[in-house]
């Protein structure tokens, strides 16, 4: 493993955390509520150890191999969400570090959980950097690292692939870093319309940027006790739902688009199901809800999509308690908890593209059962899926129930109900945020002991990274240094 390199690229992915932090100073500053010291101190810190790393050290070799790009991956997330905790144990908003570790996970993994229990009291400067966690995650903030390491001579694709949601991470241009700066071209794009057109509807500028922060990133922070539901605007809703669903889908698809083909929307299988799981979870909670928790089609069609958007895309905003609706209802989102958004997006859980295939090799078993001697092969937009991405997602599958498993078994130590810490650990390894019972549209984590936070914090990041880097950390054999 090549230390100097990943120690050097990991202060400059610092030195990225202390640039992303300047807008939420701005706020601070401008809105004076006692917070830009706690912004400032962190930015001197972390730029301090960052220049540290990323300067200072001079590797021999700029090569980034395999091991290397997992090692950066994971241990960069693990710091950024360190030092992004600071600003809020610095100003006091809230003064546990578990707490703000917690907090910051969330926002940086794009999960929305939180132990806060009143929001809307607390400094703008501090919410506003909680809901830009969301934005800087969303895309990936190795992405944004991507961008800049090519600078320094250093080869990223293995970064790339460690840290890229999806099974099949690829570039769409030659070269890395010009992939990240399309990719974030495009994402940027989607944040400035989203504020225009939430600004234009009547929401005031600052809550525009908190929300399409939330939005854009899938993470479902919001400066409102209520989220969404405090503005009772049909509108602002409307607006938020569309954006919750254009931003869970394979961003590559936008990039074709934009190079003139727009069929690629309707050639791809994945995005194929992901609209069809959308529209087939909003109709079947309609017709549940229509009648008996609410009175007209109207108000139903409004609640249902909302709250699938919503849950699909893993961003966990709420206009109503769903805890309260029929138990068919709250079985279809719980199993949107583990479909999420498409390979390529900023949602997170198991991926679309994962369960298509899960489907595919169920019917492959099927068929060969009835046909022993045929060979089935596993097709997806025409092209054969090589058997090592087959056996990945199995593996992915599996790992990914073992880890839920082990995580429950922990959280089940506070004793809270069965739902609670069944939901809460589905909640934070799909990056949804809100579970249900205490952890629900109207609840928050904030109950549990130090331990149980910690581990639901770790299951955020393990399910941010798609589980391998973070594991990868704890095989002796990983650290050797050939």
């Amino acid at each position: 493993m090549n230390f100097a390199m990943v120690l050097k690229s990991l202060g400059i992915l610092l030195i990225c955390e202390a640039f992303a932090m300047f807008p939420s100073l701005i706020v601070a500053a401008i809105y004076e509520d006692g917070d830009a010291g706690a912004f400032a101190t962190t930015i001197l810190i972390i730029v301090v150890i960052g220049a540290i790393l990323g300067m200072l050290i001079k590797p021999k070799s700029k090569s980034i191999y395999a091991r290397d790009g997992f090692a950066i991956v994971a241990l960069g997330w693990l710091l950024i969400s360190f030092f992004g905790s600071l600003p809020f144990v610095f100003s006091g908003a809230i003064p546990s570090l578990v707490d703000s570790f917690f907090e910051t996970s969330s926002g940086f993994t794009t999960t929305g959980a939180s132990i806060l229990t009143q929001i809307e009291g607390l400094p703008r400067g501090i919410l506003f950097w909680r809901s830009f966690t969301h934005w800087v995650g969303g895309m990936g903030v190795l992405l944004l690292t991507l961008a800049i390491l090519p600078t320094v001579g250093a080869n990223t694709l293995q970064i790339m692939n460690a840290e890229s949601p999806g099974p099949n991470p690829g570039k769409l241009v030659p070269k890395v870093g010009q992939t990240a700066k399309i990719l974030y071209s495009i994402y940027g794009g989607i944040t400035v319309l989203e504020v225009i057109f939430l600004v234009a509807a009547g929401m005031p500028l600052y809550d525009a940027f908190i929300h399409t922060f939330g939005t854009v990133g899938t993470g479902g922070f919001s400066n409102k006790n209520a989220s969404i539901g405090a503005y009772n605007n049909v509108v602002f809703e409307v607006i938020i739902t569309v954006f919750m669903l254009m931003c869970g889908a394979n961003f590559a698809l936008y990039y074709s688009a934009l190079k003139g083909n727009i069929k690629s929307f309707f050639k791809d299988q994945e995005f194929k199901m992901y609209i069809a799981v959308v529209l087939g979870s909003m109709i079947l909670i309609t017709f549940n809800i229509n009648g008996t928790i609410y009175q007209s089609i109207g108000e139903s069609i409004r609640q249902a999509s909302f709250q699938v958007a919503s849950i699909v895309t893993t961003t966990g905003y709420a206009t109503v308690d769903f805890n309260q609706w029929p138990t068919m209802s709250k079985m279809i989102l719980l199993f949107l908890m583990f479909f999420g958004g498409c390979a390529g997006s900023t949602g997170g859980s198991i991926k679309q593209i994962r369960i298509l295939l899960l489907l595919k090799i169920m019917k492959r078993e099927l068929m060969q059962i009835i046909h022993p001697r045929a060979v089935y092969s596993v097709r997806v937009n025409g092209k054969n899926i090589e058997e090592s991405t087959l056996s990945e997602v199995l593996g992915f599958f599996f790992m990914f129930m073992v880890i839920s498993a082990v995580a429950v078994i922990i959280v089940s130590l506070d004793g809270k109900d069965m739902v609670t810490t069944l939901s809460s650990v589905a909640a934070t390894m799909g990056n949804i945020g809100p579970g249900f019972e205490m952890v629900g549209a109207t609840g928050n984590y904030s109950e549990f002991s130090i331990l149980s936070k910690l581990v639901l914090s770790l299951c955020m990041i393990i399910g941010r990274l798609e589980i391998y880097p973070i594991l990868l950390l704890m095989v002796p054999s990983f650290w050797k240094t050939n």
